[in-house]
C-alpha cells in the first residue's frame, strides 16, 4: 500500500489505535528507534471497522497526530501510517500459478477475494506479496476500503505529514521479528487481536478476531483465541510452537500461564528493549503497544 515515489521508507512512523496515537523516529540506520511517545485520543475518536466510517473526530485524531510527531521530531515530513488491524483483512491465499506481470497478479488476488470481503473489492486498496513461489504459491494480501484508508490518510495530511507508506498493524510488527524456529506473534488492540505464526521468515498464518473485551483481556481468554491456530499449525506443517511473542497487553506476566500452557513455550514481549532508546511520553508502560511503530521502521 504505498503511496509514495520515494524508494526508501521514512524515518517516522505513526499508528493509530482506537484509544491512541502512538509515534516513533529511527536512528539513521534504520536499526533502532532513537525516539518514541503516545497521544490518548478522546473516547469514541477513531472506531476501527472493515465498511463502516472509522474516524468519527478528524479533528482530534490530527491534532493528537501532530503532537505526537512534532514531540518525536525531525525535518522530514514524510511518514508511515500504520492502521489498526480491524481496518485491513490481512489473508494468506494459495494458487496453482499466478501471472508475472504484477497487475495482472493483482487482479487475480482482488478476484480470488472477492466473495470474502464485506465490501465492493473493486472498491477497495489491495496489495499483496508473494511468500512462497513453489507449488502451490503463497501469497500475503492486505485489502482494505479505498474510504477507510483515505480517512486515516486525511488526518495525517491535516496534521501537516505525508503518509508514504501504509501497513496494518501486525504486519507491520512482524518486521521486527526474528523467527528462525516456529514462532507465534499475537497482538491485541482494543478493537482486535491478531494472531500469526511465522517459521524461518515464512509467514505461515494470519488471522484477526474482534476483541470486545480490549486490552483487559485475560490470559484465559487469549489462550482461547490463539488455540485453534495453534492446533492448526501443528496438525498442517507437523510442527510445534517453540516461541511465543506478545503486544499491546497491559500485563504480559498475568496472560503469559495460559499462553505457556497451550502452546508449551515460553512468552516474551513482542517489542524486545535492543529497539528502543530515547524518552516516552504520553503513557507508563506503553513499550508494549510499540510493536506496530518498530516493525514500520526497523
Amino acid at each position: 500500500m504505498a503511496s509514495s515515489s520515494n524508494p526508501s521508507r521514512p524515518r517516522l512512523a505513526c499508528e493509530i489505535t482506537a484509544e491512541s496515537v502512538i509515534a516513533a523516529r529511527a536512528n539513521e540506520q534504520g536499526s533502532s528507534v532513537e525516539m518514541h511517545t503516545m497521544r490518548m485520543l478522546p473516547t469514541g475518536s477513531v472506531l476501527p471497522s472493515l465498511k463502516d466510517t472509522n474516524v468519527l473526530e478528524p479533528a482530534a485524531l490530527a491534532n493528537a497526530i501532530a503532537d505526537a510527531l512534532q514531540t518525536v521530531g525531525g525535518r522530514s515530513r514524510d511518514v508511515t501510517a500504520v492502521l489498526p488491524d480491524a481496518a485491513v483483512r490481512t489473508v494468506l491465499l494459495d494458487f496453482d500459478s499466478l501471472p508475472e506481470n504484477p497487475k495482472d497478479a493483482a487482479g487475480v488476488v482482488r478476484f480470488r477475494m472477492r466473495k470474502a470481503l464485506p465490501f465492493d473489492v473493486d472498491k477497495a486498496r489491495l496489495s499483496y506479496h508473494v511468500v512462497h513461489r513453489g507449488v502451490p504459491i503463497r501469497v500475503v494480501a492486505a485489502v482494505a476500503l479505498a474510504s477507510v484508508v483515505e480517512e486515516y490518510e486525511a488526518a495525517i495530511r491535516d496534521a501537516g505529514y505525508a503518509p508514504g507508506v501504509i501497513l496494518p498493524s501486525t504486519l507491520a510488527s512482524l518486521s521486527a521479528v526474528e523467527s528462525t524456529r516456529p514462532t507465534l506473534v499475537v497482538k491485541v488492540d482494543p478493537a482486535a487481536v491478531t494472531v500469526a505464526i511465522l517459521d524461518n521468515d515464512d509467514l505461515r498464518l494470519v488471522r484477526t478476531l474482534e476483541n470486545s473485551r480490549g486490552r483487559q483481556i485475560t490470559g484465559q481468554q487469549l489462550a482461547d483465541d490463539v488455540f485453534p491456530s495453534v492446533v492448526f499449525f501443528q496438525d498442517t506443517f507437523n510442527s510445534r510452537i517453540e516461541r511465543v511473542l506478545v503486544g499491546g497487553v497491559d500485563s504480559l506476566h498475568e496472560v503469559a500461564p495460559a499462553l505457556e500452557q497451550v502452546t508449551g513455550s515460553s512468552v516474551e514481549p513482542l517489542v524486545g528493549a535492543r529497539y528502543l532508546s530515547g524518552g516516552l511520553s504520553g503513557m507508563p508502560g506503553a513499550t508494549s503497544q510499540m510493536g506496530g511503530v518498530v516493525g514500520a521502521l526497523i
